[in-house]
């Protein structure tokens, strides 16, 4: 990942959008600091005033859960089969919490009650294989809450479940948020899923941050040539054909083939480019957005 560079204040929610390989998880995991040893991480990642990349390995276990958490992608590979969803959530409330095994349980108890999982006493007692799908996601997003998190990291969450499970989950994430107060960074490939949401978005491209600003002025106003040919790449609102040229085009931007390139975009990383630089090539640049392309 190269020049990826964001603020979120608390209790909001940024929107990283990219196609799959565009580096989306990989800047979740640079934040949870779990990436594998030979990954080589520069510059600063501040979480609350913590800087994640000066923390020791045994230091990194008392911030994960408690400053920061992550609903993984898959929780059927993310939750361990040999042990119950209780004993999963007690033990994370056990660690950052220091209680003893019945607070833990009645706090699991209440986190299942939390994310809406009907029968929560009996399902305490449930091994990951033994829910259905939608309710080993609500599962995995108690354990993500269960210390109270400042940040929320939600790796594609929907992904794996139904249309009206997605609704669904996504409802509960945003009420959640709102209950809690915590600020929330969201991955997904979606279009039509982050336009229904309208908040704050960003866009990847060959793993640095192209795009950024509300969710309706990158989408519907795109300035980068690669949002300009991805806006309806999920065909929201546009006949088949129309989506069908739009997803060609996206795919072949998404190879380098932007047909406006020059030879300094792949030379170097390219600067944000507002109003507040004083932009002179983007007549859409304003405060609340930038854009990084020579041809914007």
């Amino acid at each position: 990942m190269n020049g990826v560079d964001f603020t979120l204040a608390e209790g909001a929610t940024l929107c990283l959008l990219g196609e799959s390989g565009s580096g989306k998880t990989m800047i979740l995991r640079a934040l949870m600091r779990l990436l594998p040893p030979t990954a080589r991480l520069g510059g600063r990642i501040l979480v609350g005033g913590v800087d994640m990349l000066a923390l020791a390995p045994a230091a990194l276990a008392s911030v994960r859960g408690a400053l920061l958490s992550m609903i993984f992608q898959e929780p059927m590979t993310a939750l361990d089969p040999v042990f119950t969803i209780g004993q999963q959530i007690g033990e994370t409330v056990r660690r950052h919490d220091k209680v003893g095994p019945r607070a833990a349980r009645l706090r699991a108890r209440e986190l299942l009650d939390l994310v809406q999982i009907p029968s929560a006493e009996r399902r305490l007692d449930a091994y990951p294989h033994e829910l259905s799908g939608g309710l080993r996601q609500r599962a995995m997003i108690a354990l993500a809450l269960s210390c109270r998190p400042r940040l929320l990291l939600a790796d594609e969450p929907t992904t794996a479940l139904d249309v009206t499970v997605q609704i669904q989950i996504m409802l509960l994430l945003r009420s959640l948020q709102r209950e809690l107060g915590m600020a929330t960074i969201f991955v997904t490939h979606d279009l039509g899923r982050r336009l229904r949401g309208r908040r704050p978005g960003r866009r990847d491209l060959c793993r640095t941050i192209r795009r950024d600003g509300p969710v309706g002025a990158v989408l519907s106003r795109p300035s980068h040539p690669y949002n300009r040919g991805t806006a309806a790449l999920d065909g929201a609102g546009a006949p088949p054909p129309r989506a069908a040229a739009a997803h060609r085009r996206g795919a072949a931007l998404s190879r380098g083939a932007c047909r406006p390139a020059a030879a300094s975009c792949r030379a170097a990383i390219m600067p944000k480019r507002d109003a507040a630089n004083g932009c002179r090539i983007s007549p859409l640049a304003a405060p609340d957005r930038s854009v990084r392309c020579v041809r914007a």
